[in-house]
């Protein structure tokens, strides 16, 4: 996020001597590694992630439908026709000294927009309004054309990508921050950012690196939560963390967190740690951290991850407590993988072991992703095992770039702007730090993953899916599950989250946050931000959902302890420290899986 609050002074003096000198010493440096780096990964012979005419066949599918249907066109450029000329009639109004209504205004939320100019100066606030109606009136071009879904979905996602990277915000001569600053600096804030472009190149990932005050370190100021790794395999290492309060609830809590990542986006700095505030309500607490990957594990699958991942930590979480049954909470690709669980330890005979299951940001019906869709074509599926075959895992900073492509105006060019544009440093972030401290993944279990859960949407139906020769069904599940949404979530849309709650065989509730895929996660109640909606009822369409609920302020966090207290009737303990049990503290917590890096 860029600062567009802060006015640059004029400038009075023309910039010190050395100071260009040195700037262009270090271009030059710059642009050599850069040159060099490229010339490298031109003579890769790795294979590509995805499949580079996957987009350009649906683009021509897209122009032969529209020309042999010249209605749609003829329609759109009426319509066109109608919006450029009232953006015209109002910037002559502006101009006049008028104060005319706007055509276009940028969504809640779009923060490229919000220095100043672009409203209170004439000329910025049309190069505004002229791409955002441009902006419209492609997608509802593309949303109105006659051609096929999957069609649609990838000529809608290409575009709006162009369009996110033909913003005026993204161009030094058309944002009005970055005109500021280059004056100011008499030029030198471009040398500056045209040198941090060419490191990045010179990288070779394909990534911006955030440049921001390396403000945090782990186990002293996120990962913090004090504790220990309590068991090991070659899959994860389990933390147990030290207790707050004298007395604990009997069952104790496992945390399932997603293998994208790793799981300290539960345990950021001590203020937003949802992991911690859980220590904090009472109970004794087990994270998974999982171990990040290299050729050696490439044969890791689903099974694996399930059987020696999820079901293997239940089994050290017994063996440290005592306790028969555990309080199993997920989040995102974990919430998958736990149900997986349930439903393999329902049809085994081992359902008890699972007092209460909550699923948050987790989907187990993929019917419908989204723009997530676009990815899960049979050619970009093939390209992808070509990869996942060369390599044995999918890089790190391969998962980082598709994130950050599909919400790429957050993660993609509003540091564009910060560090190219501005030549600036980025304000310290936890979640960024967090967010760039990527993990592998196993080709197996991307394969397995890729085709069978997601393309082929079988974990929904009965015996779609095989663990150690299980043909689960979530409807043998009789566990009671909570699945929470967040309302604004790009990952696991919570309309989709909502539907899955027929699929189980127990008890369901369904709660819903405010906020995206991470930041409604974490939301801790001293913050007071985003809010939720609760609703007892559970009609059939979403919609009606919602229109029912009650919204309240604040986190969703304790609202879902609630829940979570009333099942467990109050039934407490005198307080687990780590290693007090059958299973000795190996290493202090954070452990030593989560700061492998590769």
């Amino acid at each position: 996020m860029t600062d567009t609050t802060r006015r640059d002074p004029p400038l009075t003096i023309p910039p010190d001597p050395e100071v260009v000198a040195e700037a262009l010493t270090g271009l030059m440096t710059s642009a050599a590694a850069a040159v060099r780096a490229t010339a490298q990964k031109a003579m890769s012979p790795d294979p590509l992630p995805y499949d580079p005419t996957t987009v350009a066949r649906a683009w021509l599918d897209f122009n032969t439908a529209v020309m042999t249907s010249p209605a749609a066109l003829m329609q759109a450029q009426m319509q066109g026709w109608q919006d450029w000329s009232a953006l015209w009639r109002g910037f002559g109004e502006r101009m006049m000294g008028g104060n005319p209504e706007p055509v276009a205004t940028p969504e809640r939320g779009d923060r490229r927009f919000s220095d100043p100019a672009w409203t209170e100066e004439p000329v910025y606030d049309w190069l505004k309004q002229a791409y955002l109606l441009s902006a419209r009136r492609m997608q509802d071009f593309v949303a109105a054309a006659p051609v096929d879904d999957a069609t649609r979905a990838q000529v809608d996602f290409a575009g709006r990508q162009l369009m996110n990277a033909l913003s005026p915000s993204n161009w030094a001569h058309t944002n009005p921050q970055v005109a500021r600053r280059t004056i100011a600096s008499g030029g030198l804030s471009l040398l500056t950012g045209l040198t941090n472009l060419l490191d990045d190149v010179a990288r070779g990932d394909g990534l911006i690196s955030r440049r921001a005050p390396n403000d945090f370190e782990l186990g002293r100021n996120v990962a913090a939560t004090p504790g220990a790794v309590v068991f090991r395999n070659d899959l994860l290492e389990l933390i147990q963390y030290a207790p707050t309060t004298d007395r604990v609830f009997r069952r104790p809590l496992l945390f399932v967190p997603p293998l994208v990542n790793k799981y300290y986006l539960f345990d950021l700095t001590p203020k937003a740690s949802y992991l911690k505030w859980l220590v904090d309500q009472g109970h004794t607490v087990f994270v998974v951290s999982w171990a990040n990957p290299d050729a050696a594990m490439s044969d890791k699958g689903l099974e694996a991850y399930v059987k020696d991942g999820v079901i293997a930590a239940m089994d050290a979480v017994a063996a440290a407590t005592g306790e028969a049954d555990v309080d199993l909470v997920s989040y995102c690709l974990g919430g998958t993988l736990t149900a997986m669980a349930l439903a393999y330890l329902a049809q085994t005979g081992q359902g008890d072991r699972v007092a209460s299951a909550t699923l948050i940001a987790a989907l187990v019906d993929f019917g419908d992703m989204g723009e997530w869709s676009v990815f899960t074509g049979k050619g970009d599926l093939d390209a992808f095992d070509r990869y996942l075959d060369r390599k044995g895992f999918v890089e790190a900073h391969d998962l980082t770039k598709l994130f950050a492509t599909v919400r790429a105006n957050d993660l993609i060019w509003s540091s564009v702007v910060t560090h190219y544009l501005l030549g600036d440093e980025a304000r310290a972030s936890d979640l960024l730090w967090w967010f760039d401290d990527g993990a592998r993944i196993p080709a197996r279990f991307l394969k397995e993953y890729g085709r069978d859960v997601l393309a082929g949407n079988r974990l929904k139906d009965a015996g779609g899916v095989t663990i150690d020769g299980v043909a689960l069904d979530l409807s043998k599940i009789g566990t009671p599950v909570m699945l929470i949404a967040l309302k604004d979530d790009h990952v696991s849309a919570w309309k989709s989250t909502y539907a899955q709650r027929t699929l189980f065989g127990g008890p369901t509730r369904f709660l819903m946050g405010g906020s995206g895929h991470n930041a409604g996660m974490i939301n801790p109640p001293a913050a007071n931000k985003h809010g939720y909606w609760v609703n007892a009822e559970a009609p059939a369409d979403p919609e009606a959902w919602l229109a029912g609920a009650q919204k309240k302020d604040g986190s969703w966090w304790p609202e879902w302890q609630g829940w979570l207290g009333e099942m467990a009737a109050d039934e407490k303990v005198k307080a687990r420290k780590p290693g007090s049990g059958k299973l000795k503290a190996l290493t202090a917590a954070p452990g030593d899986y989560v700061r492998v890096r590769h």
